[in-house]
């Protein structure tokens, strides 16, 4: 039950990103900045985390020894992952966004032949099997993008989901290959701080973009940008991790904890309309909800029940 609560406690957190750049962007604040504000804002956190667990120097030392490798996937994983999402708030709602953002469940699902090792010559094969699931995913992310067509234009509306198409795709190829260089040298929480730091020429060459277009960020985004940093980056990270960590052996339990981001849709919703006024969703929208919460669950229970399925009956 504790790590249910992390979860839930996480998704809460990771909502706090889509509806913070939301806001960002109804302000008038360059989405430029609030992308790259939220890694330059992370980095000394992480540091100072990792620094009071005694593990930097080991962890300073891996990414030197693997720089190019951090250099290239980090700014995958990172930089065109944060960005396009950020880009996304200035067409559309964030609850519009957390929606359409689980497809990254799609797409983590269709980048496994070239993400996994191969095994006897032959790549990984996409599991078919497990994706009709992502079937009710994909519906649900077309009521959305439906009823936002129906308020604006399609080209708005298409602006709001190839942002987000890319960084679902960008997002598990970059942290996919930087696991594969990392393997068990070091921890996931040095993995985000190295990942961080070697984004960090991407973070700036955008920042220096965003100068040159608009000035510096107001104080209010420097404010904006630190709470999502601390709450998306640092918070909500260390929830998910630590819930995962503790039913890692389990995989029923793990299911249901990694079911529990499908929250972010929902907390995305209530935390615009009380925080921004946001209208409520059309019915139309509530059902698109529905349908990928209801397959994102699916989806994190399927492996479960495949497990079971082979399981060896006990002797009576």
């Amino acid at each position: 039950m504790t790590a249910i609560v992390y979860g839930l406690a996480a998704s809460f957190f990771f909502a706090f990103t889509f509806i913070l750049n939301r806001a960002m962007e109804l302000e008038g604040g360059s989405w430029m900045w609030s992308a790259a504000l939220r890694f330059i804002l992370m980095a000394p956190m992480l540091l100072a985390l990792v620094a009071l667990r005694g593990q930097l120097r080991a962890s300073l030392c891996h990414l030197r020894r693997h720089w190019r490798g951090y250099l290239v996937w980090s700014t995958v994983g990172f930089g065109l992952f944060y960005a396009p999402l950020t880009l996304a708030a200035a067409y559309g709602p964030g609850w519009l966004i957390a929606g359409t953002w689980q497809i990254t469940i799609v797409a983590g699902s269709l980048l496994i032949p070239w993400l996994t090792p191969k095994q006897q010559g032959r790549r990984a094969a996409i599991p078919w099997r497990g994706l009709r699931w992502s079937l009710l995913i994909l519906c649900g992310i077309a009521l959305l993008l439906w009823q936002q067509a129906t308020q604006i234009s399609p080209w708005l509306a298409l602006g709001c989901l190839l942002p987000v198409l890319l960084a679902a795709f960008m997002y598990p190829l970059g942290n996919r290959k930087m696991m594969q260089i990392c393997h068990q040298d070091i921890n996931t929480l040095q993995r985000v701080l190295n990942m961080t730091l070697a984004s960090l020429p991407f973070w700036l060459l955008l920042s220096a973009v965003a100068w040159w277009r608009s000035g510096p960020p107001s104080v209010m985004q420097l404010e904006q940008s630190f709470w999502v940093a601390l709450f998306s980056g640092v918070i909500a990270t260390l929830l998910f991790f630590a819930a995962t960590n503790r039913v890692r052996h389990d995989p029923a339990r793990l299911a249901a904890v990694e079911a529990t981001q499908s929250g972010e849709v929902l907390f995305a919703v209530l935390g615009e309309r009380l925080w921004l006024h946001a209208p409520f969703p059309s019915p139309l929208a509530l059902i698109g909800i529905g349908l990928i919460i209801i397959g994102m669950i699916a989806h994190s229970l399927a492996p479960f029940s495949r497990f079971r399925r082979r399981r060896p009956h006990s002797p009576v």
